[in-house]
């Protein structure tokens, strides 16, 4: 999963990415109103960790311009201003969470959890697909009872492909996904194909039936 980072402090920001990188998350900076601006119009994420005070400008216009471009990302405000009024703004404008500095890194991986879950496996800390089964929190996957090991980019290819089930994913979006704001200035998406055959055969070798599809000249569609 893929989460931006809206944070003026660098060794906030940076602590953060450090350890939501361990739970497997990849994590995306923007320092100022302007880079979170350039971000957000640009990219599409699947939780947006956002400061309300910026250099530049304000948070809660960030919020505003996530409305306007009908974005679907999951919003978090982490601020220090923690009056109600603030609050309550913030939630109006549509983020789905606040949480006033300073917080501890276990309890912020928690909330973006909960988001996650609720907005994309229907409130499931488990994801059953015939024999398939994905534990989001533990973050494991097995296969008729049995764990398969993937890695971190592999883990959240499965988890990007169930929670866009049936619809087809380009192979720009992919590589988006997997290399962030970097994939403009890739050559080419040969790494997404490497990525794909991997967790393909890690499933099918396990006895995972074929349900990711290649739609030729388009992208990829998790078929179920």
């Amino acid at each position: 999963m893929k989460i931006l980072v809206i944070e003026d402090e660098k060794e906030l920001a940076q602590n953060i990415a450090d350890y939501l990188e361990t739970e497997k998350y990849l994590c995306e900076f923007a320092a100022t109103y302007e880079q979170a601006i350039e971000k957000i119009h640009l990219y599409d994420y699947d939780c947006v960790l956002l400061d309300l005070m910026l250099p530049g400008g304000n948070g809660l216009q960030i919020l505003q311009a996530l409305k306007e471009q009908n974005k679907q990302e999951g919003v978090i405000i982490i601020s220090a201003k923690n009056a109600i009024d603030d609050k309550v703004a913030g939630l109006k404008l549509g983020a789905d969470d606040y949480l006033a500095k300073p917080f501890h890194l276990p309890e912020l991986s928690a909330r973006i959890y909960s988001l996650m879950r609720r907005r994309q496996f229907n409130n499931a800390n488990t994801i059953d697909q015939k024999e398939l089964q994905i534990d989001v929190l533990a973050k494991t996957v097995k296969v008729n009872n049995e764990v398969v090991n993937l890695t971190r980019k592999e883990f959240g290819l499965l988890l990007f492909f169930v929670g866009n089930k049936n619809r087809v994913v380009s192979k720009s979006a992919l590589a988006e996904y997997l290399s962030g704001d970097i994939a403009d200035m890739l050559d080419n998406h040969d790494f997404i194909y490497a990525h794909i055959k991997n967790l393909k055969k890690k499933l099918t070798d396990a006895g995972c039936g074929n349900y990711l599809k290649t739609i030729y000249g388009t992208g990829y569609k998790w078929e179920i």
